[in-house]
């Protein structure tokens, strides 16, 4: 993390006693929080299983956007490296067995039954993953966020940090610290909902151009690629949406097949990687059930809708 950034995450952080965010501030933290973030091992949330240890660390942390709030929000290395192809004129080569893989993932995810959900309901989204402040000082969390079906409440991040130094004067990050904290998601129209997930074209053709329309065309694939992966976690809620992305992502030049990756809480699986600004992203599936298990940058731990924010699905 460059200085500035520590500087600029120090400000909008809350002071103590005042745990709460207000839905502006909380915002900007959260961008600022998930740009970096490294695979270490978390230990498991209370209420789902134990992960598996991730591999290893890379030296440096990789940037993510975590776009359902942008918490992310939000994130294991890839054990065995996939190259991206390029053809001589710079364009990203068309991997088939990727192509394949994305289309068989597609039909599995249509067969999964749908969630119903009324505009009063949540829906909750468990992950985990950290933060890296230097090479000696990576802060691990688990969140729990809840946000509003139609996107027109506030819904809520409860994130808790299972390690961090002790607050100091020369701290920037004492939000940090090893405890859990509750931050206000305000209404943000740039926050993509479950109901406009529901509302996604099914016709992978027709939701393709959308999605290059929405990131600047054809010529940044890996930008349609962040984007797809930004509305994976609610998929899963919404079959069709979730099928109709994956069929358009194999329309989508520039995406390898990683026979042996891993998520961020460690879990093996089968990896689709692919590039976008200097970096690599690994969306990660379990390989036998093809179950989207979330990326080497966010694990994705559970997901479900509940009636009321601090609930969690089947409580």
């Amino acid at each position: 993390m460059r200085p500035e950034e520590r500087e600029e995450l120090a400000r909008l952080l809350p002071s103590p006693g005042e745990p709460v965010l207000s839905s502006d501030r909380h915002d900007l933290l959260k961008d600022h929080l998930m740009l970096e973030l490294t695979p270490d091992v978390l230990k498991p949330a209370p209420d789902g299983p134990e992960p598996a240890p991730a591999a290893e660390r890379p030296k440096r942390a990789a940037r993510r956007r975590f776009a359902l709030i942008a918490v992310p929000v939000a994130t294991a290395v890839v054990v065995a490296a996939a190259v991206l192809g390029f053809g001589g004129s710079g364009t990203p080569a068309t991997d088939q067995e990727a192509v394949d893989l994305l289309n068989r993932i597609a039909t599995v995810a249509a067969a999964r039954e749908p969630v119903a959900a009324r505009d009063d309901q949540y829906v909750y989204v468990r992950t985990q993953g950290s933060v890296t402040v230097t090479d000696k000082d990576v802060r691990h969390f688990r969140e729990k966020r809840w946000t509003a079906v139609d996107g027109k409440r506030e819904g809520l991040a409860r994130i808790t940090f299972l390690n961090g130094v002790k607050k100091g004067p020369r701290d920037p990050l004492q939000g940090m610290t090893k405890g859990t904290s509750d931050m206000r998601l305000g209404v943000d129209p740039n926050v993509i909902t479950l109901r406009e997930v529901e509302a996604l074209p099914t016709d992978p053709d027709v939701l393709l151009r959308k999605i290059y329309s929405d990131t600047g065309g054809e010529g940044r694939p890996g930008q349609a690629l962040e984007r797809i992966g930004e509305m994976l976690d609610q998929a899963t809620l919404v079959p069709e949406a979730g099928a109709a992305l994956y069929r358009a992502a194999a329309r989508i030049p520039g995406v390898s097949v990683v026979e042996k990756a891993k998520d961020h809480a460690g879990r093996s699986g089968i990896g689709l990687s692919f590039e976008e600004r200097g970096e690599r992203h690994v969306w990660v599936f379990d390989e036998e059930s093809l179950t989207y298990l979330g990326s080497d940058r966010s694990a994705l731990l559970a997901t479900g809708v509940v009636d009321r924010i601090g609930e969690t699905p089947g409580s």
